[in-house]
């Protein structure tokens, strides 16, 4: 039996960014933007950065972030400043570095999505957020996926469901704040406006249903302090106190009471 052939992730990429120029990838952008903007408007912090498929589909640009930076899988001529070229399943950020970090579609198209949670929640900051986007399974995008033919566009994606994206989080030391999808809308192309007021509507809330075309999942990554160790009582140079005992018959007190010789004792 032939082996399989390694997916070419690359030209999986560029695949989906050319889909995104068609009208239903437009519409679906559009949605993710309005999703991204309200959800995580009022944010402040230093530096935003954004792991995508390509520098060319910024997401929350009306955040009030000092720095916001984009990561790509490719290199491009005439990029701008703020794009950094690079796998999203190694960036090359220092640890704790990030306030605010996106994933667009970056574990659909990973092939170590694992991998590419603990690099965000490396370059996370304690107490940062974390937005994740990913195409949902359970929709009539997902049974498209299945009976496509071909790998183009988003179905080339993983389409990983929200649950087990949901416990890779937990398992490092997030904690969810919201969990929904979006954009209840038929995969197929056609002409006309894709999104009714009602649809921009629950852009903003998701679906009752969890049957959106792609979930947004809201994260922050908890840090807990740490305890610090007691300093230890030295027994020889404390003095018990009337009605203040301790647990080993030593004083209980925030500060040590240093012996006073003399001849009448203490």
């Amino acid at each position: 039996m032939k082996g399989l052939q390694p997916v070419d992730y690359s030209a999986r990429h560029e695949s989906f960014e050319r889909w995104i120029q068609t009208p239903l990838g437009r519409a679906l952008l559009a949605s993710q933007r309005r999703v991204l903007d309200h959800h995580l408007d009022g944010l402040t912090g230093a530096r935003q950065l954004q792991v995508g498929l390509s520098h060319r589909l910024p997401l929350a640009s009306g955040t009030d972030f000092s720095q916001k930076i984009i990561t790509t899988p490719a290199w491009y001529t005439h990029m701008p400043d703020g794009v950094a070229v690079c796998d999203a399943d190694d960036l090359p950020f220092p640890g704790d570095s990030m306030d605010l970090v996106i994933l667009h579609h970056t574990a659909d198209f990973s092939p170590d999505p694992h991998q590419v949670l603990r690099e965000s929640a490396r370059v996370l900051r304690g107490e940062g957020h974390l937005a994740l986007i990913g195409f949902n399974p359970l929709s009539l995008w997902g049974a498209r996926k299945i009976v496509s033919r071909h790998q183009l566009g988003p179905w080339g994606g993983r389409f990983l469901l929200r649950s087990r994206m949901e416990d890779w989080l937990r398992l490092l030391g997030f904690q969810l704040e919201g969990s929904a999808t979006f954009f209840c809308t038929l995969p197929l192309q056609r002409k006309g406006n894709y999104i009714s007021r009602q649809s921009k509507d629950l852009d903003c809330h998701g679906h009752f249903l969890p049957v959106g075309a792609y979930y947004c999942i809201l994260a922050r990554k908890r840090v807990y302090a740490r305890l610090q160790r007691r300093v230890p009582w030295r027994k020889t140079r404390v003095v018990s106190l009337p009605g203040a005992v301790g647990s080993h018959g030593t004083c209980a007190s925030t500060g040590t009471v240093k012996k006073q010789q003399n001849s009448s004792g203490v």
